[in-house]
């Protein structure tokens, strides 16, 4: 093997219990596919590993474990540390002694990442002040929730600020391992490794996240960004002039391009949100009608019945009874 100090890109992976594992693999897959000639996986341009104070396998969220190959104490010199994280409760943050090494290297000056859920450990450790930050769509609302006084970006996929690096994770995750190993190792080795992953392009930051499935698919990229806000304020929606000072753009050219892209107003696309929302709450819960249409945005269960009936032609009730009715799919 190739002495490490004569690597040209080193990162070092710190794994929530519950971590998220599709994010991990993307991300430390480009870099294997980029260090190597074809996909022999021989870590020649760069190196990675997983670090732990215990050393004990850490359980990712669908089950699978992945067991460290160094201990904190042992850690040496890295251009990155990486965080990932996964599903969020009491029992998956990072241990105090990840927490301290993280505060450590950041003293030190060396970047940090967050993937997934891991920005909310840096968050925590109270690395991100003053920093932009990325959080995916589904976890905005959970972001706004414990840390009151932060204003994550929800609608890119991933954000570069200065010695920061977050990520909403998924796919996301590799296309910012990519853009790291155009930054260190040239552009054609993350285009290959992209390309072995079978993914076209390499996507910069700025990208929009996917989000909730509609009917109608957004190709233009402010549209898809003002759809993104859509989702994350579904509970108080917003107003079409809002949306269009969020996005710093005239409200005239928001609802050209709505128009233009999928041939109607952003007030037609949000009530769909706000609908097809409701359908999923009535259909996959038993919360009462009066809490569904609050958390759809509805002034009351009336206001919803109203709405609901004359667009979809379902009463709430209709559709829940409906639903528990139909024979379960095969």
């Amino acid at each position: 093997m190739v002495n490490s100090d004569h690597k040209r890109l080193k990162v070092a992976f710190l794994l929530a219990e519950s971590f998220t594992l599709s994010a991990f693999a993307n991300f430390v897959d480009v870099l294997r596919l980029a260090a190597d000639e074809a996909d022999r996986s021989r870590p020649i341009l760069c190196d990675w590993g997983v670090l732990s104070d215990t050393m004990n396998p850490v359980r990712s969220s669908c089950g699978v474990r992945v067991s460290p190959d160094t201990r904190l104490r042992d850690a040496g010199a890295y251009d990155y540390v990486i965080v990932v994280g996964g599903l969020m409760s009491e029992e998956t943050g990072l241990s105090a002694p990840m927490t301290t090494f993280l505060q450590d290297r950041a003293a030190k000056g060396t970047p940090l990442i967050g993937l997934c859920t891991g920005v909310f450990h840096l968050q925590e450790a109270g690395l991100l002040a003053g920093y932009r930050c990325c959080v995916s769509w589904f976890h905005h609302q959970d972001f706004l929730d414990r840390f009151e006084t932060e204003r994550p970006v929800s609608d890119q996929i991933f954000v570069v600020d200065r010695d920061r690096l977050t990520c909403s994770g998924g796919h996301g995750a590799a296309h910012l391992a990519a853009h790291l190993v155009s930054r260190h190792l040239g552009q054609s080795a993350a285009i290959k490794s992209l390309n072995i992953m079978m993914i076209d392009n390499a996507l910069g930051g700025d990208r929009p996240q996917p989000g909730q499935s509609l009917d109608r698919q957004p190709r233009d990229p402010l549209v898809k960004r003002a759809v993104l806000l859509m989702q994350q304020n579904i509970e108080v929606p917003l107003t079409v002039a809002a949306l269009a000072d969020r996005l710093d753009t005239p409200r005239r050219t928001l609802l050209r391009r709505f128009e233009a892209d999928l041939a109607a107003s952003p007030s037609r696309v949000y009530m769909d949100l706000r609908l097809d929302r409701a359908l999923s709450k009535l259909a996959s819960s038993d919360a009462p009608i009066p809490e569904v249409a609050q958390l759809c945005g509805f002034c009351d269960s009336a206001h919803l019945s109203k709405t609901l009936k004359q667009d979809r032609g379902w009463t709430p009730s209709q559709y829940r009874a409906a639903k528990r009715a139909a024979p379960p799919q095969p």
